[in-house]
């Protein structure tokens, strides 16, 4: 006896088997669908490998121990990721509608999963950091500014974006970022202009051309100095940080970014499938496909990191061979890098007063490979100072830069989907209204949210909606998605679906998986999280010429009213949901009393 709550009136609100079939057949359903399966595939593909796949999965095998993180991150993407995957993918291949349409399907009373929607935004601005420091005499402070920094976090931090040193102060709007914002925003507009018609044609270049460019870089960065150092550390696991409960926190996170899970684009993109798609076969496929990727580019980038982190070991080891050689009146070829720690020891055995005063850099290759840099500082800093030492630099930071485009529009383009269709299914646009309206209005809206993005404070407020705006709520509509299709909507009747779309019935993993293991990993994964959130103060980084801490980007609190804007970000979402069912509940007794009131005094 399985356990399913009471829910009347389902098999009123979706199709059945029958009508499906019969749809199929005189094809007349009005929803638009993929010319081909390659289309389907290489959008699922472009939606899930994003720009978090070049800088965010990096920076996190970066900061638990290299190849510590690959293990969790996989044992999830298999326990937690693929489960979800494949629900996604079959409840909107079934009920052949986006995501409000499928919650509002199973039971009105869920309509509030498919309002937590977010609104992402995507800003490409000129990358290449050619910047020389200002001569203008009336501008000494930025000179010594960039004297004091290096060329590349200069160029990026105050000439491209002219950062304020807090997220209280923002500085007004960018211009220069408000028009690369507007032609990001107008590259996907006509990019989806149409819907899935354009977007299905368009992704033959955006998801496939990554590859090619990650290719290239993976061949150049296998003939650079240290590259095989960095993927050592990448492929060398720390066991100690298996034991750190943040690393599989930050894993299953990392899994949901991955996949694109919770934000409705997949439930679209599966509801224009033919009914009998295998749809389990598309669930393994992707599966295997983002995970490799995941590893595919970090591999690229840590050949990248390698090289930079031995250039600066080896400029490290040089400074303080000019200091020996300086202090004890040596030949200049007398200390090389090879023989640097011999010579060392020697010296300070034989004249330990004089090498304890001399002002030594602390040189340590694998600080330097673990110096993890978050978010668009691994691609707008990191990748562009190691691409300036290379030869024909401009080539390399073109072709980057094009992949980092790419990998934004084909994830944008899920993005808006996951925003249009649902819009479509509240009725907010007058159904009249043809695809390129709803296309161009929704664009113009999230350009004009956008703008807070452009701001000098812009950067901040970029880490504040990556850090909390798809953290918690994707978990708690990952958790409420397990819970819908296995408990409200019936395992028996899911089951049932996949065998009618795909011809047989889910294996014992998929049922446990959903019933059990996927949404009680994720419910621990959430405890953590807030757990370990509470208990530390919420800060951020950033830059800051008159900090202590400069060159290096300073930690510092965030102001006390930021954490309502976190509320806005992380919590009110979730309470969408139950408030949503509170007031339906409350409108649907008051209209069944106000009828039966009617019908008593219609009696009389």
């Amino acid at each position: 006896m399985r356990l399913v709550l009471p829910n009347p009136g389902l098999e009123d609100r979706i199709f059945s088997h029958e009508d499906l079939e019969r749809m199929e057949k005189e094809e007349a359903e009005d929803r638009p669908k993929w010319d081909n399966k390659a289309q389907y595939i290489l959008t699922c593909v472009g939606y899930c490998i994003g720009i978090g796949n070049v800088w965010r999965f990096p920076y996190l095998c970066q900061s638990h121990g290299g190849g510590a993180f690959l293990i969790p991150y996989l044992i999830l993407l298999i326990f937690e990721g693929t489960p979800l995957l494949l629900l996604e993918f079959a409840i909107g291949q079934r009920l052949r509608k986006g995501s409000v349409g499928v919650w509002r399907a199973i039971n009105p009373y869920l309509t509030g999963v498919a309002w937590i929607l977010w609104y992402f935004f995507n800003s490409f601005q000129d990358p290449l950091p050619w910047a020389q420091c200002p001569l203008n005499e009336n501008r000494t402070e930025f000179v010594s500014e960039c004297q004091r920094s290096t060329t590349v976090d200069y160029y990026f931090y105050r000439v491209t974006l002219n950062s304020s040193p807090s997220i209280a102060e923002s500085g007004g709007l960018q211009w220069q970022i408000v028009l690369c914002l507007l032609a990001a925003w107008t590259v996907i507009c006509i990019c989806y202009i149409r819907g899935i018609s354009t977007s299905g044609k368009t992704v033959y270049v955006t998801a496939i051309l990554p590859y090619i460019v990650l290719a290239i870089f993976l061949i150049r960065g296998l003939t650079l100095k240290g590259s095989l150092t960095g993927l050592k550390y990448l492929f060398t696991p720390d066991v100690d940080e298996l034991m750190n409960p943040q690393t599989w926190l930050d894993a299953g996170s990392q899994v949901f970014y991955a996949f694109g899970i919770a934000w409705g684009g997949l439930i679209s993109f599966s509801s224009y499938n033919p009914v009998h798609n295998n749809c389990t076969q598309d669930a393994v496929m992707l599966s295997i496909i983002t995970g490799l990727t995941s590893i595919y580019a970090a591999a690229v980038t840590y050949t990248i990191i390698g090289f930079r982190a031995t250039e600066n070991y080896e400029n490290c080891i040089s400074e303080n061979i000019k200091i020996l050689v300086n202090a004890f009146n040596l030949p200049e070829d007398s200390i090389t890098t090879s023989n640097y720690d011999t010579a060392l020891n020697h010296l300070n055995s034989s004249s330990p007063d004089i090498i304890l005063v001399l002002d030594f850099k602390t040189c340590d290759m694998q600080k330097l490979l673990s110096e993890g840099v978050e978010g668009t500082g691994l691609a707008f800093i990191v990748f562009t100072e190691a691409i300036t030492k290379m030869p024909g630099s401009q080539v390399w930071s073109v072709l980057f830069f094009i992949m980092l485009l790419c990998l934004g529009v084909s994830s944008l383009i899920g993005t808006i989907e996951g925003v249009v269709v649902p819009l479509k299914d509240l009725n907010v646009f007058p159904k009249k209204w043809p695809q390129e309206a709803l296309t161009g209005v929704t664009c113009a809206v999230i350009f004009i949210i956008s703008l807070m993005f452009a701001q000098q404070s812009g950067i901040y407020w970029v880490t504040l909606f990556d850090t909390f705006g798809g953290s918690v709520s994707l978990l708690a509509i990952g958790f409420l998605e397990t819970l819908t299709v296995a408990y409200i909507y019936g395992i028996d009747r899911f089951n049932k679906d996949i065998k009618f779309m795909v011809g047989h019935k889910p294996s014992n993993f998929w049922q446990i998986s959903w019933q059990f293991t996927s949404p009680l990993i994720i419910l621990v994964i959430l405890a953590f999280y807030l757990v370990s959130e509470a208990q530390q103060e919420l800060t951020y980084l950033v830059w800051d010429p008159d900090s202590d801490q400069f060159p290096s980007l300073a930690s510092v609190p965030y102001p006390s009213w930021v954490y309502a804007v976190i509320f806005l970000l992380a919590g009110v979402p979730i309470l969408a949901v139950p408030l949503y069912a509170l007031w339906r509940l409350v409108t649907v007794s008051c209209r069944k009393k106000y009828h039966a009131e009617s019908m008593k005094a219609s009696t009389f």
